[in-house]
């Protein structure tokens, strides 16, 4: 079981708060006032699960400031009032953010009983290991839009185990 601090606990909360408020956002017609809330929600959220230091560690770092500047102009655009317009901004940044994470997720959701068999029938395998396999990265070169645990490994099977 893994203990979590009391901030850690209201992190959660907040985010799982903000992401129903966009949902319901998004089932009520992009309504502007609910993805205001459901973003200021999961960004505080984000901030007091992972901490505040490693929140702007996560979001500005060198390669990923095309995707935080797309994610955060996404929240900023719904905040003035262009819901669509935002939410598309928002979903394209989370997903250039968050593509590291999504083999991770995949494999995990691959051993969820009902779900992981979902997931393994012949067209839905096929598309989901194109979109999230590790061996192909979505870069050609070495380093370039590759994944990062992929250079872990690299540096591991070259013998350097220091990262």
């Amino acid at each position: 079981m893994i203990s979590l601090t009391d901030s850690q606990k209201i992190g959660m909360g907040l985010t799982g708060f903000g992401v129903f408020f966009l949902f319901f956002g998004m089932i009520l017609f992009f309504d502007k006032a609910l993805l205001a809330i459901g973003n200021i929600l999961f960004v505080a959220g984000l901030a007091f699960v992972i901490g505040l230091e490693r929140t702007f560690r996560f979001f500005f770092q060198k390669h990923k400031l095309k995707a935080t500047s797309f994610f955060l102009g996404g929240v900023f655009v719904v905040l003035i009032g262009w819901p669509i317009i935002g939410v598309v901004l928002e979903i394209y940044g989370f997903f250039l953010l968050f593509r590291g994470f999504f083999p991770v997720v995949v494999g995990f959701i691959r051993r969820i009983p009902i779900l992981g068999s979902i997931l393994n029938l012949p067209f839905i395998s096929a598309c989901s290991g194109k979109m999230f396999s590790p061996s192909c990265p979505p870069g050609g070169e070495k380093g370039v839009g590759v994944f990062p645990w992929q250079l872990y490994m690299d540096k591991v099977t070259e013998g350097n185990t220091m990262v």
